[in-house]
């Protein structure tokens, strides 16, 4: 027979190690899935700022017209400017080695997922070339999402990618306006 105090310790540590167990974390990113062999100008991503709301290595939803959620065991694969700017240098080419042809600077003011509605992307970014002037533009983009996180994280890579679209256009044709849309 157990001693009564050795019971009430195992009894307890049954309950602490049962209540330790926790649902494990899902994994996600903005990297495309192919690398990107994108012909033309080089763009170099210098740096990408993000909301402090959403800069986290967990992902971040919105709740009706002013709460937030931080879902737990819903990551990114890093803090999500580093995860933004990993995707968009991608997008543009993949790291650009020897000279710079052009340099990239993104400043989001908006990184909005909202389930089963939309997921909305909207940066000011600042494009430098050699031998022009800065161009500096703003791009709005809101793709449909549906009521999973899967939805959410491929409606913000679709988002990502229009972006890397506007920029690449701007570099490729030595633009002095931003693209349309």
């Amino acid at each position: 027979m157990m001693p009564p105090l050795y019971r009430s310790s195992l009894a307890l540590l049954l309950t602490v190690t049962a209540g330790c167990s926790s649902i494990p974390n899902n994994y996600h990113t903005l990297v495309p899935p192919h690398a990107s062999r994108v012909a033309g100008e080089r763009v170099h991503v210098e740096r990408v700022a993000v909301p402090p709301q959403v800069d986290r290595p967990q992902l971040v939803v919105r709740q009706g017209d002013s709460g937030l959620a931080i879902l737990e065991t819903e990551w990114w694969g890093a803090n999500l400017v580093d995860e933004f700017g990993s995707a968009l240098q991608d997008l543009l080419g993949g790291s650009v080695g020897g000279a710079r042809k052009a340099v990239l600077r993104v400043d989001v003011q908006r990184f909005d997922s909202v389930p089963d509605h939309y997921a909305l992307l909207d940066a000011v970014w600042r494009l430098k070339r050699p031998g022009l002037d800065e161009l500096t533009c703003r791009t709005t983009v809101q793709t449909p999402a549906q009521n999973s996180i899967e939805s959410l994280v491929s409606a913000q890579q679709a988002n990502l990618r229009k972006l890397a679209d506007a920029v690449r256009v701007s570099a490729a044709n030595g633009s002095t306006r931003c693209p349309a849309g």
